[in-house]
């Protein structure tokens, strides 16, 4: 039986937070999916939401709701990137709908030219602003054949964050890395794991079965997309291996990409399951022993702390969410950024040896269970109050001293 869901909480002073991104549910990708929760858990807490995003289908009309409403703006396909769109520059129709009901705090979630004219506007209506660093696209950019525009975009990215008020990231690690490199203003709320739906408990014999993996077989996961920023050719190296130490294991990857096709082809011999959603994704990663995640591109990987809640033996490298959440031979196995030897070493190591599996997987879920949502919900919504708070204060500050010039 799944644990029952927390009580609404509900603010001392209820905001009004508009909120921009060009990727919202019912897209699949981890930034979609944390915005998606963020805006419900805002809701919960008795605040109002003025969601604004890219149209996903031609004929969509924007929600309305209690306390919610949305603008639909227009948005382009993102190149070689199925199923995501970016949203156009939108500050004209922004200012006007943010001069009819002023909001509290404006949160730009993603950066892309939709994110930008929302900065602008805000700033134009001197409105504070908060921004979400979700996602690494000067690094993305190298594996799309883009490798010259990294730094250019990793200027603007700068550029663009030290202009909010404050900008929120997932991780320490990730705080670090970004304060050295010229960010300011950063604050950390990381992102949860639904500990009611990835749980241990959720593990199918009847699905290790259909993938032909008896209860004492070694099964082996990677869940996302399958991308070439995602690093999957050394998943599949550490997977051959493991199939040294243990010829029983299976590899079953979960996910979609523009890769998929290539893969399966390449190796018939591994499980390629595809899009899984809620209970049917939760189930697939339960039913796995040990699950592999090589990227070096993530900002934080909601599915590392999945697979932690889930029970498995992750091996990750020291970076995003791992470098938080794995206390090396605790629970899970880090190796340092990059060192490609040393990842397929510890996978192999680790798939060896029955005995440190299991006792990894023991300690796997306990060690996250302070990243569940409801808690995560109160650290962003107080984030976004002391911001605005801030905001508040510092502009009557300067209100203050301009008079006072004024009056010399």
């Amino acid at each position: 039986m799944d644990a029952p869901i927390p009580a609404r909480r509900t603010p001392t002073t209820p905001l009004r937070v508009a909120l921009v991104t060009e990727t919202y549910p019912p897209e699949i990708n981890g930034v979609a999916m944390t915005l998606g929760r963020m805006v419900d858990g805002l809701r919960r807490r008795g605040h109002a939401v003025h969601l604004v995003r890219p149209r996903q289908t031609r004929h969509e009309v924007p929600a309305q709701a209690d306390a919610f409403t949305e603008t639909l703006v227009r948005g382009l396909p993102i190149p070689r990137y199925e199923g995501l769109r970016f949203g156009l520059p939108a500050r004209t129709a922004l200012l006007a709908a943010w001069q009819r009901q002023r909001p509290d705090i404006v949160h730009v979630a993603t950066e892309g030219p939709l994110g930008w004219s929302a900065l602008n506007a805000a700033r134009t209506l001197q409105l504070p602003v908060s921004s979400g660093f979700h996602t690494n696209f000067d690094a993305y950019s190298r594996h799309y054949g883009l490798g010259w525009l990294r730094q250019p975009i990793f200027g603007y990215l700068r550029h663009l964050h030290n202009r909010s008020d404050a900008t929120l990231v997932p991780t320490h690690e990730l705080e670090r890395d970004l304060t050295a490199q010229g960010f300011r203003n950063l604050r950390v709320v990381s992102r949860g794991v639904d500990i009611r739906l990835f749980n241990p408990g959720r593990r199918s014999d009847g699905l290790r079965a259909a993938w032909g993996a008896g209860p004492d077989d070694l099964v082996v996961c990677y869940v996302g997309r399958l991308a070439p920023e995602k690093n999957i050719g050394l998943a599949l190296a550490a997977f051959a291996a493991i199939r040294e130490a243990r010829p029983d294991a299976k590899f079953v990857f979960v996910g979609n990409g523009p890769l998929r096709k290539a893969l399966a082809a390449r190796h018939p011999e591994h499980i390629f399951a595809g899009l899984r959603r809620d209970v049917d994704l939760a189930e697939h990663y339960a039913a796995a022993d040990l699950f592999l995640f090589p990227s070096l591109t993530e900002t934080f990987g909601n599915v590392t702390a999945e697979a932690l809640a889930s029970g498995l033996g992750v091996v990750a490298y020291a970076c995003a969410a791992a470098a938080d959440l794995i206390e090396d031979g605790f629970n899970g196995r880090l190796v340092p950024p990059g060192d490609e030897a040393a990842f397929i070493a510890a996978a192999a190591t680790l798939a060896g040896d029955r005995a440190e599996l299991v006792r990894l997987r023991h300690f796997a879920a306990p060690s996250v269970a302070h990243l569940d949502w409801e808690l995560i919900h109160d650290g962003f919504a107080a984030a976004l109050a002391t911001t605005a708070a801030m905001h508040k204060g510092k502009h009557h500050a300067e209100n203050a001293l301009a008079a006072a010039a004024c009056r010399r």
